[in-house]
């Protein structure tokens, strides 16, 4: 199993497309991270979806706001 993986989603503030690479080998985590085209701070939260092994549940929210 690769640790790293790569998740295509929207930033919350400008609702542009972002690519986020997600360390699996750490679940769940929460962690802060720039939007790569508005720069703004999205709180990024991971876990393991409990009713499917293989799938990651991936919750974005603004900081700060």
């Amino acid at each position: 199993m690769n640790p790293l993986e790569t998740r295509d989603t929207h930033c919350p503030w400008c609702d542009a497309p972002i690519e986020l690479t997600i360390d699996v080998s750490v679940l769940p985590q929460t962690y802060i991270e720039d939007c790569q085209v508005c720069c703004a701070p999205i709180v990024v939260q991971v876990a393991m979806d409990p009713d499917l092994e293989d799938d990651l549940v991936i919750t974005l929210e603004r900081d700060g706001d």
